[in-house]
Protein backbone atom coordinates (compact mmCIF):
# COMPACT_ATOMS: atom_id res chain seq x y z
CA UNK A 1 0.00 0.00 0.00
CA UNK A 2 0.85 3.62 -0.86
CA UNK A 3 1.28 5.99 2.18
CA UNK A 4 -0.65 9.45 0.63
CA UNK A 5 1.96 11.33 2.71
CA UNK A 6 4.91 10.50 0.56
CA UNK A 7 5.44 10.37 -2.85
CA UNK A 8 8.12 10.65 -5.36
CA UNK A 9 8.79 11.70 -8.69
CA UNK A 10 10.40 9.15 -11.19
CA UNK A 11 11.65 10.74 -14.34
CA UNK A 12 14.99 11.45 -16.22
CA UNK A 13 16.47 14.92 -16.75
CA UNK A 14 14.89 17.70 -18.95
CA UNK A 15 11.61 16.04 -18.50
CA UNK A 16 9.51 18.76 -16.95
CA UNK A 17 9.52 17.03 -13.42
CA UNK A 18 11.54 20.34 -11.80
CA UNK A 19 8.22 22.57 -13.04
CA UNK A 20 6.54 20.12 -11.37
CA UNK A 21 8.11 19.75 -8.41
CA UNK A 22 8.88 23.69 -7.98
CA UNK A 23 5.04 24.05 -8.31
CA UNK A 24 4.29 21.52 -5.49
CA UNK A 25 7.00 23.31 -2.98
CA UNK A 26 5.53 26.55 -3.90
CA UNK A 27 2.30 25.19 -2.24
CA UNK A 28 3.65 25.07 0.75
CA UNK A 29 1.73 22.08 1.86
CA UNK A 30 3.30 19.56 -0.29
CA UNK A 31 6.68 18.87 0.36
CA UNK A 32 10.17 20.25 -0.44
CA UNK A 33 10.92 17.55 -3.17
CA UNK A 34 14.33 17.87 -4.58
CA UNK A 35 16.58 15.54 -6.24
CA UNK A 36 18.15 14.15 -3.05
CA UNK A 37 20.32 11.27 -4.50
CA UNK A 38 22.30 13.04 -7.23
CA UNK A 39 25.02 13.24 -4.67
CA UNK A 40 27.59 11.02 -4.97
CA UNK A 41 29.16 10.23 -1.83
CA UNK A 42 32.84 10.59 -2.88
CA UNK A 43 32.27 14.10 -3.45
CA UNK A 44 29.13 15.08 -2.53
CA UNK A 45 28.35 16.48 -5.42
CA UNK A 46 25.58 16.04 -8.33
CA UNK A 47 27.49 14.58 -11.67
CA UNK A 48 29.71 16.91 -13.37
CA UNK A 49 29.63 17.94 -17.29
CA UNK A 50 32.14 15.22 -18.24
CA UNK A 51 30.86 12.64 -16.01
CA UNK A 52 28.08 12.50 -18.56
CA UNK A 53 30.21 11.35 -21.22
CA UNK A 54 32.30 8.30 -19.20
CA UNK A 55 33.74 6.33 -21.80
CA UNK A 56 33.47 9.27 -24.76
CA UNK A 57 37.36 10.02 -25.81
CA UNK A 58 36.25 13.00 -28.64
CA UNK A 59 38.02 15.61 -27.73
CA UNK A 60 35.75 17.97 -29.75
CA UNK A 61 33.27 16.88 -27.29
CA UNK A 62 35.22 16.76 -23.99
CA UNK A 63 37.12 20.45 -24.83
CA UNK A 64 33.27 22.16 -24.56
CA UNK A 65 32.50 20.94 -21.19
CA UNK A 66 33.98 21.34 -17.84
CA UNK A 67 36.99 19.74 -16.03
CA UNK A 68 35.20 17.98 -12.89
CA UNK A 69 35.52 19.42 -9.40
CA UNK A 70 36.83 17.47 -6.60
CA UNK A 71 34.11 18.02 -3.74
CA UNK A 72 34.58 16.58 -0.63
CA UNK A 73 33.41 12.91 0.60
CA UNK A 74 30.07 12.52 1.99
CA UNK A 75 30.82 10.45 5.56
CA UNK A 76 27.51 10.80 7.25
CA UNK A 77 25.93 7.13 8.39
CA UNK A 78 22.89 6.04 7.37
CA UNK A 79 20.36 6.77 10.05
CA UNK A 80 21.80 10.64 9.59
CA UNK A 81 21.75 10.72 5.65
CA UNK A 82 18.55 9.61 6.11
CA UNK A 83 16.99 11.71 9.07
CA UNK A 84 18.62 14.42 6.82
CA UNK A 85 16.49 13.63 3.78
CA UNK A 86 13.23 13.30 5.47
CA UNK A 87 13.61 16.49 7.41
CA UNK A 88 14.58 18.33 4.02
CA UNK A 89 11.50 17.12 1.93
CA UNK A 90 8.41 17.35 4.48
CA UNK A 91 6.44 20.57 5.17
CA UNK A 92 4.97 21.19 8.82
CA UNK A 93 2.22 18.89 8.07
CA UNK A 94 3.96 16.09 7.50
CA UNK A 95 4.36 15.91 3.09
CA UNK A 96 7.56 14.76 2.29
CA UNK A 97 8.73 15.14 -1.58
CA UNK A 98 11.19 13.71 -3.39
CA UNK A 99 12.92 13.43 -6.97
CA UNK A 100 14.58 10.39 -8.33
CA UNK A 101 16.24 9.78 -11.69
CA UNK A 102 17.09 6.45 -13.18
CA UNK A 103 20.60 6.73 -13.09
CA UNK A 104 20.82 8.16 -9.46
CA UNK A 105 19.16 4.52 -8.27
CA UNK A 106 22.04 2.71 -7.55
CA UNK A 107 23.49 6.17 -5.22
CA UNK A 108 20.17 5.58 -3.59
CA UNK A 109 20.43 1.58 -3.14
CA UNK A 110 23.86 1.99 -1.95
CA UNK A 111 23.00 5.15 0.78
CA UNK A 112 20.08 2.65 2.06
CA UNK A 113 22.25 -0.66 1.73
CA UNK A 114 19.73 -2.98 0.94
CA UNK A 115 21.56 -6.28 0.37
CA UNK A 116 19.56 -7.31 -2.24
CA UNK A 117 20.39 -4.67 -4.02
CA UNK A 118 15.91 -3.96 -4.80
CA UNK A 119 14.92 -0.12 -5.28
CA UNK A 120 11.74 -1.10 -3.96
CA UNK A 121 13.06 -1.88 -1.07
CA UNK A 122 15.38 1.10 -0.55
CA UNK A 123 12.59 3.25 -1.11
CA UNK A 124 10.84 1.27 1.78
CA UNK A 125 13.88 1.80 3.91
CA UNK A 126 14.24 5.30 3.34
CA UNK A 127 10.46 5.94 3.89
CA UNK A 128 8.75 3.46 5.69
CA UNK A 129 6.29 2.52 3.17
CA UNK A 130 5.56 2.78 -0.40
CA UNK A 131 5.35 6.47 -1.48
CA UNK A 132 2.97 7.47 -4.27
CA UNK A 133 5.00 7.00 -7.17
CA UNK A 134 4.34 9.95 -9.95
CA UNK A 135 6.08 9.10 -13.39
CA UNK A 136 7.14 12.14 -15.67
CA UNK A 137 8.43 11.42 -18.69
CA UNK A 138 8.74 12.91 -22.51
CA UNK A 139 7.61 11.74 -25.50
CA UNK A 140 9.89 13.54 -27.44
CA UNK A 141 13.70 12.86 -26.35
CA UNK A 142 15.24 15.07 -29.60
CA UNK A 143 14.15 18.41 -27.76
CA UNK A 144 15.05 17.05 -24.15
CA UNK A 145 18.67 15.79 -25.69
CA UNK A 146 19.07 18.88 -27.08
CA UNK A 147 18.42 20.87 -23.53
CA UNK A 148 20.33 18.43 -21.44
CA UNK A 149 23.25 19.05 -23.71
CA UNK A 150 22.98 23.23 -23.43
CA UNK A 151 22.24 22.49 -19.91
CA UNK A 152 25.63 20.18 -19.34
CA UNK A 153 27.26 22.60 -21.28
CA UNK A 154 26.52 25.82 -19.74
CA UNK A 155 25.74 24.50 -16.38
CA UNK A 156 22.46 26.44 -16.10
CA UNK A 157 19.92 23.97 -15.12
CA UNK A 158 17.18 26.50 -14.77
CA UNK A 159 15.89 29.82 -15.97
CA UNK A 160 19.02 31.69 -16.60
CA UNK A 161 19.89 30.77 -13.21
CA UNK A 162 22.64 29.30 -11.18
CA UNK A 163 26.19 29.32 -9.46
CA UNK A 164 27.86 28.70 -12.79
CA UNK A 165 25.47 30.69 -14.89
CA UNK A 166 27.24 33.22 -17.29
CA UNK A 167 25.40 35.12 -20.15
CA UNK A 168 28.51 35.70 -22.62
CA UNK A 169 28.87 31.44 -21.84
CA UNK A 170 25.14 30.82 -22.65
CA UNK A 171 25.35 32.66 -25.53
CA UNK A 172 28.51 31.01 -26.94
CA UNK A 173 27.17 27.20 -26.10
CA UNK A 174 27.87 25.16 -29.40
CA UNK A 175 25.83 22.37 -31.48
CA UNK A 176 27.59 19.16 -31.53
CA UNK A 177 25.23 16.36 -32.61
CA UNK A 178 27.73 13.30 -31.57
CA UNK A 179 27.35 14.55 -27.80
CA UNK A 180 23.02 15.14 -28.10
CA UNK A 181 23.24 11.69 -29.37
CA UNK A 182 25.03 10.45 -26.70
CA UNK A 183 22.60 11.80 -24.02
CA UNK A 184 19.50 10.79 -25.86
CA UNK A 185 20.74 7.38 -25.72
CA UNK A 186 20.73 7.66 -21.76
CA UNK A 187 17.44 9.54 -21.77
CA UNK A 188 15.78 6.79 -24.05
CA UNK A 189 17.57 4.04 -22.07
CA UNK A 190 16.36 5.79 -18.26
CA UNK A 191 12.86 5.90 -19.71
CA UNK A 192 12.77 2.14 -20.75
CA UNK A 193 14.35 1.40 -17.27
CA UNK A 194 11.37 3.27 -15.08
CA UNK A 195 8.64 1.24 -17.63
CA UNK A 196 10.30 -1.62 -17.32
CA UNK A 197 10.70 -1.69 -13.36
CA UNK A 198 6.89 -0.12 -13.01
CA UNK A 199 5.69 -3.05 -15.04
CA UNK A 200 7.69 -5.69 -12.94
CA UNK A 201 6.64 -4.67 -9.84
CA UNK A 202 3.17 -3.52 -10.37
CA UNK A 203 3.20 -0.05 -9.94
CA UNK A 204 0.75 2.14 -11.60
CA UNK A 205 2.46 5.58 -11.44
CA UNK A 206 0.12 8.82 -11.72
CA UNK A 207 1.61 9.72 -15.36
CA UNK A 208 2.58 13.06 -16.03
CA UNK A 209 3.40 13.72 -19.86
CA UNK A 210 5.30 16.70 -20.58
CA UNK A 211 3.51 18.32 -23.12
CA UNK A 212 0.57 18.35 -20.92
CA UNK A 213 2.94 19.34 -18.26
CA UNK A 214 3.87 22.42 -19.82
CA UNK A 215 0.45 23.17 -21.10
CA UNK A 216 -1.43 23.24 -18.04
CA UNK A 217 1.54 23.22 -15.25
CA UNK A 218 -1.70 24.07 -12.78
CA UNK A 219 -3.53 21.31 -14.24
CA UNK A 220 -1.02 18.76 -13.62
CA UNK A 221 0.15 19.84 -9.94
CA UNK A 222 -3.78 20.23 -9.21
CA UNK A 223 -3.97 16.04 -9.96
CA UNK A 224 -0.92 14.81 -7.50
CA UNK A 225 -2.28 17.35 -5.22
CA UNK A 226 -5.96 15.80 -4.90
CA UNK A 227 -3.95 12.27 -5.06
CA UNK A 228 -1.99 13.24 -1.60
CA UNK A 229 -5.86 14.37 -0.23
CA UNK A 230 -4.77 18.18 -0.24
CA UNK A 231 -6.71 20.76 -2.18
CA UNK A 232 -5.79 21.06 -5.57
CA UNK A 233 -7.34 24.89 -5.55
CA UNK A 234 -3.51 25.61 -4.00
CA UNK A 235 -1.82 24.78 -7.27
CA UNK A 236 0.32 28.00 -8.21
CA UNK A 237 0.54 29.65 -11.30
CA UNK A 238 4.10 28.08 -13.14
CA UNK A 239 6.89 29.28 -10.81
CA UNK A 240 9.57 28.67 -13.59
CA UNK A 241 10.01 30.21 -17.37
CA UNK A 242 10.09 27.72 -19.96
CA UNK A 243 14.39 27.22 -21.03
CA UNK A 244 13.69 26.49 -24.59
CA UNK A 245 14.21 29.60 -27.37
CA UNK A 246 15.24 30.22 -31.12
CA UNK A 247 18.70 28.10 -30.86
CA UNK A 248 17.21 25.30 -29.03
CA UNK A 249 14.54 25.14 -31.68
CA UNK A 250 17.16 25.43 -34.23
CA UNK A 251 19.57 22.61 -32.47
CA UNK A 252 16.16 20.26 -32.70
CA UNK A 253 15.55 20.67 -35.95
CA UNK A 254 19.58 20.14 -37.14
CA UNK A 255 19.51 17.38 -34.85
CA UNK A 256 16.81 15.39 -36.58
CA UNK A 257 18.63 16.40 -40.22
CA UNK A 258 21.57 14.61 -38.85
CA UNK A 259 20.17 11.74 -37.15
CA UNK A 260 18.55 10.75 -40.28
CA UNK A 261 21.64 10.58 -42.04
CA UNK A 262 24.31 8.98 -39.33
CA UNK A 263 21.08 7.03 -37.45
CA UNK A 264 21.36 8.77 -34.59
CA UNK A 265 18.71 8.17 -31.34
CA UNK A 266 15.22 9.81 -32.20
Amino acid sequence: MSNPENYLVCASQRSGSTLLVESLSATGVAGRPEEFFQYLQSSSLAPQPREWFAGVTDSSILELLDDAEPGEADTREFAQWRADVRAAGATPNGVWGGKLMWNQTPLLVARTRVASGRLRTAVRQLLGADPLFIHVHREDVVPQAVSMWRAVQTRVWRDGHGPHFDADRDAGAQYHAEAIAHLAGLLVDQERQWRRWFDEERIEPIEIEFGKLVSDPQGATAAVLSALNLDPGLAPPPPLKPQSNARSRDWVRRYRLDAETYGYPL
